[in-house]
């Protein structure tokens, strides 16, 4: 009986020994995302939050970068644990598309966070109106002199801009040879541009009723301009991005639908990665998604399903587990 109850004693402390080691798991990882600011900089901390609830005493620390295209080759260099990339960035990546030299094919998915930051054709209402815009399409078709905005050269926002531009029919160089031209210039400039009429139409990656386009609506009459099914399909097929609709109503100054592609923000981890790690940071991401819906309102619409539904990149086999595990 006394060597019955040792080895009870022994076998009970080999379990309570490693399940405190389980419990006592922790992580310090590191988060490539953008500039500092923004929802990125939101979904770092509310990806710190959601590992912190699964791992106490575990840290996500926010590494700010130049975004998407910069965060490829800082975690293709391990220069980050993971990082925030959106979905026509790792395209680009995959593919070996500008600004990159050759295919990169080291990324695995972790989740994809949201899928809403349309393409926004935003025009003054009385350039639009005087020259009877009905669609991107038709600057092109009536050789017109519009002096367009697009974000920063480097930025995926202004590279399917552009796209959209050519599927649309025209480019750069036609908009200067009628009198018009294309600016390349940061989010927080376009709005300037606009309010100084030193721009007729800003094309941008941003949320529906974002505050900086609130705030332009204030002090200039706007109007948006969809694109053709023609249009959306071809940049849709080159970008590997989804189509959009803006509905009517969701700006007071807005009464019809608009059609139009967006962009995609998903993590990543390297391929090789390991899979403890990559499949407790997706079990603690899955278990807390109340954690990123908090960072802002704009996250709202996120579950497991949508962070289960990314389609570029193969999700990490560890991860990919986890969304089985959970019935995706």
């Amino acid at each position: 009986m006394r060597r019955i109850r040792i080895a009870a004693f022994l076998v009970g402390a080999a379990i309570a020994f490693c399940t405190g080691q389980a419990s006592a798991q922790t992580y310090n990882l590191t988060l490539c995302g953008a500039s500092p600011g923004g929802l990125w900089t939101l979904l770092g901390a509310g990806i710190n939050a959601a590992v912190q609830k699964s791992f106490p005493d575990s840290t996500v620390t926010y590494q700010t970068s130049g975004g998407g295209l910069a965060n490829v080759g800082l975690l293709n260099d391990k220069k980050c644990d993971i990082a925030l990339i959106h979905d026509a960035e790792a395209k680009a990546a995959v593919a070996g598309l500008p600004p990159f030299k050759a295919p990169v094919a080291t990324l695995a998915t972790v989740a994809q966070l949201y899928t809403w930051a349309p393409m926004q054709i935003i025009g003054r209402k009385e350039f639009i109106e005087k020259n009877g815009l009905a669609a991107l399409r038709d600057i092109g078709a009536k050789k017109l002199p519009a002096r367009i905005v697009l974000n920063r050269r480097g930025n995926i926002a202004s590279a399917i801009g552009e796209s959209m531009m050519a599927a649309a029919g025209f480019s750069d160089k036609d908009l200067e040879s009628w009198g018009g031209g294309v600016t390349y210039a940061a989010s927080s400039e376009q709005g300037d541009l606009m309010r100084d009429k030193r721009a007729d139409i800003m094309i941008n990656s941003l949320f529906v009723n974002h505050s900086s386009i609130r705030e332009l609506a204030s002090s200039v009459s706007l109007a948006l301009l969809p694109i053709t099914d023609a249009t959306a399909a071809k940049v849709a097929a080159e970008w590997d991005i989804a189509r959009f609709t803006i509905k009517a109503g969701d700006y007071d100054w807005n009464d019809h639908d608009i059609a139009t592609v967006t962009i995609a923000a998903q993590l990543f981890v390297r391929a090789d990665a390991d899979p403890k790690m990559v499949g407790d940071l997706t079990k603690a991401l899955v278990d807390n998604v109340d954690e990123l819906r908090a960072v802002h309102k704009a996250m709202a619409p996120l579950d497991v399903k949508l962070m289960s539904e990314a389609k570029i990149i193969p999700y990490h086999p560890a991860a990919k587990e986890v969304y089985r595990a959970a019935g995706f």
